[in-house]
């Protein structure tokens, strides 16, 4: 018996989790007043979890924790696009 490992499943997974991890933790850093939500790592976490989540969800037929994250996505790369025009 062979047990085959789907690169690609646990590529998805990886990107779930990663993208669960950076929304949580900059949630986390803004609570803490360690980040606020104008900069621009604030957002760079937002946007990477936001695909990753994404992602995991398209995979999984998650669709509404798809839509969300592909929302959050847009919200993510206004913040960023916002906060250069204003520098």
């Amino acid at each position: 018996m062979t047990v085959g490992i789907n690169v690609v499943e646990v590529a998805v997974e990886v990107a779930g989790w990663v993208g669960a991890t950076l929304i949580l933790l900059s949630y986390g850093l803004l609570t803490t007043h360690r980040l606020v939500s104008t900069s621009p790592i604030y957002q760079w976490m937002n946007v990477i979890g936001a695909i990753g989540f994404a992602i995991n969800g398209a995979w999984n037929h998650a669709y509404p924790s798809m839509t969300l994250n592909l929302i959050w996505l847009v919200l993510a790369v206004y913040g960023l696009t916002r906060g250069r025009r204003s520098r």
